[in-house]
């Protein structure tokens, strides 16, 4: 016989809970996405207020775009995306010894970053490489100078680690919690 709170109350099954559980916390792309983008700014944000006198804008950026919204696969692509940014970054340092101001040389950097993401089979993260790339290449709000584009690259590249540890972290970290809450892994 049930009794009053069982016959008015709805309890969900464990299966149902599980579910929910899983679609809405730690089995979410959108709350695993939003929590890493919010750690990986927090520590972006915590290094820029520290040394304002850098312009470590550029790596805030660069740790936001390594960060995967897709928990499939995301250390796979952070990794590729940081590889695309560090090609772009290159690439940049090198239309910069060039001549950095030029349109040719700008459109050349961008052809260059798209042959060698094509030639290191990241073609899916190109768009990365192009952003990079015009970090360096294109700001109009002070003097550009070779110690500029280094010091560009050398928070691109910061940026870029900075994501990739970011989702690695998480990922052990998520993993642990659906280990204790029997929900599938994420694949690193």
């Amino acid at each position: 016989m049930m009794s009053f709170v069982q016959r008015n109350l709805h309890i969900p099954d464990k299966e149902k809970l599980k579910e929910h559980l899983h679609k809405y916390s730690i089995g979410s792309d959108a709350v695993i996405y939003a929590i890493r983008c919010v750690i990986g700014f927090l520590i972006g944000y915590s290094i820029y207020t520290t040394f304002p006198q850098y312009e470590l804008f550029w790596m805030m950026l660069s740790i936001i775009l390594v960060i995967s919204p897709v928990a499939k696969d995301s250390k796979k692509l952070a990794i590729e995306r940081s590889k695309a940014n560090l090609i772009g970054s290159l690439v940049a340092l090198l239309c910069y010894l060039v001549h950095s101001n030029s349109i040719f040389v700008i459109i050349a950097g961008i052809l260059v970053s798209i042959f060698l993401c094509y030639l290191f089979n990241l073609m899916t993260v190109t768009r990365t490489a192009i952003v990079a790339l015009l970090i360096i290449l294109v700001d109009g709000s002070r003097i550009f100078s070779w110690q500029t584009a280094v010091e560009r690259f050398v928070f691109v590249a910061f940026g870029c680690l900075t994501g990739l540890l970011v989702t690695i972290s998480t990922s052990w970290l998520i993993n642990f919690l659906r280990r204790r809450t029997n929900l599938p892994e994420e694949n690193l």
